[in-house]
């Protein structure tokens, strides 16, 4: 009797065993992967990411589902940068305010801070991003994620924040106001018109560059 007794603990340790993890089986929280790539809308010579939600400081945000919310930086934000040589989020586990600093970038002497989009807890940091910043700037909308944030209240969040077919004049008037603020100094335009030409913050003197930072990442 105590045979049969050892035998059907044994078995019954194996099925749960294998119905909680089935050998081989990797598992990955979805909150890591790739988001699919964005449908792009040309709008007023600008490429608008469909779906994509963007706070007033070039920070965007993507709703996943399930208080899941993606954020990166805008081609705006990151062609201003140009290059960028390391990146910091805050830690794993905090809570950030909407419009609060989640992330600072540098690219030698050059430092700036980016807020977030939305309020919420940080779950996972983009492990690419921080290996390889140049994806930040190469491919902002998809690969180039920065950090995943559980936002209990997204949906009031996003009304905050610029969307739809607000984007395109948003981003058109963002970029006359560069433009405005850079015309003694350099050319602010790339030549397709849509974003600034890459890297131009680095070409600008100290107190223009500290007064950009201020002006269109908001910190």
């Amino acid at each position: 009797m105590s045979i049969l007794f050892v035998l059907l603990m044994f078995l019954l340790i194996i099925s749960i065993t294998y119905f909680v993890k089935r050998p081989g089986e990797v598992t990955q929280p979805a909150m890591m992967a790739v988001p699919q790539p964005p449908e792009i809308e040309r709008e007023i010579g600008f490429d608008v990411p469909k779906g994509y939600c963007f706070h007033p400081g070039h920070t965007w945000v993507l709703d996943e589902g399930r208080q899941n919310a993606r954020i990166g930086l805008d081609a705006f934000a990151t062609n201003l940068l140009g290059k960028i040589d390391r990146i910091e989020v805050i830690g794993l586990n905090r809570w950030v305010r909407q419009g609060q600093k989640l992330m600072t970038v540098t690219h030698g002497d050059l430092t700036a801070e980016l807020v977030s989009p939305v309020e919420g807890i940080v779950m996972s940091v983009n492990p690419q991003i921080l290996k390889n910043p140049d994806l930040l700037v190469n491919d902002p909308y998809q690969e180039g994620w920065i950090c995943v944030v559980k936002s209990p209240d997204l949906g009031t969040n996003v009304r905050n924040l610029v969307q739809g077919t607000m984007v395109a004049p948003w981003m058109q008037h963002t970029l006359g106001r560069l433009t405005n603020l850079t015309a003694q100094y350099v050319t602010a335009t790339a030549a397709d018109g849509g974003v600034p030409i890459r890297g131009l913050l680095g070409q600008l003197e100290p107190g223009l560059q500290r007064r950009l930072v201020h002006e269109f990442f908001l910190t």
